[in-house]
């Protein structure tokens, strides 16, 4: 297996778990990237861009990260909160008076960054190309009944985070998500991060797909609780119908979907872009800061905790970010960050100053705590010890 790239001394075990997981755990293509203080210190990518190809993954590669999108979204409403063009507390309905209807009048902007909304299902699943539609999206998310009462428990909005943040971002600032996420994240810190992908950048992107973990000899088996299990079965549960919010599931490798603006689930980065924006939040990069110390204790402070009313496993979300538990395992009790469901992750942990970027071509059944992200997680974890 060849491994290009390279990491700072002290960081070699991050190289080493790197390559355990091609070799145990079945990565096909992968890449990880981590920032101390600003500085890279490691990056690193190896197998092909596609996850059934045979074309080398390269520098430029870079993939779909699915719900590790949510924190990129969520920084645009921190950041508009911060320079005073959002208000936190005040409802939704103040700037998006039609999602008033249904007994949501009530609901806040703080109540959609911590998923306390009440909203993580459709009572009509919304198609592929209705998804994209972000007026139609709009309209069927407002007239949407809460499954219950806004702020009053929490539950993960698996995908309606994207028209409740997209939304929001339109009546504040009359611009896309994907518009401010590249005028004022990715431009100014040169990350290679798209929510909705242009076509000229379409041929860096590689192929995804389902994956399963080979078999180790002596390794246990895992199997996940009932309850969990029992809630993925049922069409009826809130976590079906939560995922299901688009129905069919849609191709991730279609190029109208990477094109779409769908800030829960469809952003597209590089391992360095999802490392080096997580540095940014916490701390300067190349004269760039995202979030002011104020802001950054408002992400990770603690506003939703305990079981959860989609996901089953109790989690613990901040304004926007998950939080480190046992549910997504990060690097300190400090971090906050966001996994993709079956891959993806990034995360920030202000006390080290490490942000942590990891991007996959290859999806387990993994949802908030992929084994090779954890690998790479804990091999970091070791080079700061």
């Amino acid at each position: 297996m060849d491994v290009n790239g390279a990491v700072a001394e002290g960081f070699e075990p991050v190289r080493e778990a790197f390559v355990r997981n091609f070799e145990a755990l079945g990565e096909r293509g992968a890449a990880v990237a981590v920032y101390r203080h600003g500085r890279k210190v490691v990056d690193l990518w190896g197998g092909t861009k596609d996850v059934d190809g045979t074309s080398p993954w390269q520098r430029e590669t870079a993939q779909i990260v699915r719900s590790a999108t949510k924190g990129v979204a969520a920084a645009v409403l921190l950041m508009l909160a911060e320079r005073g063009e959002l208000d936190l507390d005040a409802p939704v309905g103040h700037l998006w008076p039609e999602y008033k209807a249904q007994g949501k009048e009530h609901t806040t902007v703080r109540h959609v960054l911590a998923h306390r909304a009440g909203v993580p299902v459709l009572d009509r699943p919304l198609t592929p190309a209705e998804a994209a539609d972000p007026d139609l999206a709009a309209t069927v998310l407002a007239g949407q009944a809460p499954v219950w009462e806004p702020g009053t428990d929490h539950g993960y909005h698996a995908q309606t985070y994207s028209w409740l943040t997209s939304e929001l971002v339109r009546r504040a600032t009359g611009r896309s998500m994907g518009e401010w996420i590249a005028t004022e994240i990715a431009g100014p810190l040169g990350l290679d991060l798209w929510v909705g992908l242009p076509e000229a950048e379409a041929h860096r992107v590689g192929r995804v797909g389902r994956i399963e973990a080979p078999a180790r000899e002596g390794a246990l088996r895992t199997r996940p609780k009932r309850a969990v299990a029992d809630a993925y079965a049922d069409p009826e549960s809130l976590t079906r119908r939560a995922f299901a919010a688009i129905t069919p599931q849609p191709d991730e490798n279609d190029p109208a979907y990477r094109a779409a603006v769908l800030p829960a689930s469809n952003g597209i980065a590089t391992a360095d872009a999802l490392a080096r924006f997580y540095a940014a939040l916490t701390g300067e990069v190349d004269g760039v800061r995202l979030f002011s110390p104020a802001t950054v204790e408002l992400a990770r402070r603690e506003a939703s905790a305990g079981p959860d009313r989609v996901l089953v496993v109790p989690t613990r979300f901040g304004l926007g970010y998950m939080l480190h538990g046992s549910a997504s395992p990060l690097l300190a009790p400090g971090s906050f960050g966001h996994p993709g469901r079956g891959g993806a992750l990034g995360f920030a942990d202000p006390e080290s100053g490490i942000a942590f970027g990891y991007v996959t071509n290859g999806f387990h059944k993994s949802v908030t705590a992929d084994p090779r992200a954890q690998a790479l997680v804990r091999a970091v974890r070791t080079a700061q010890a």
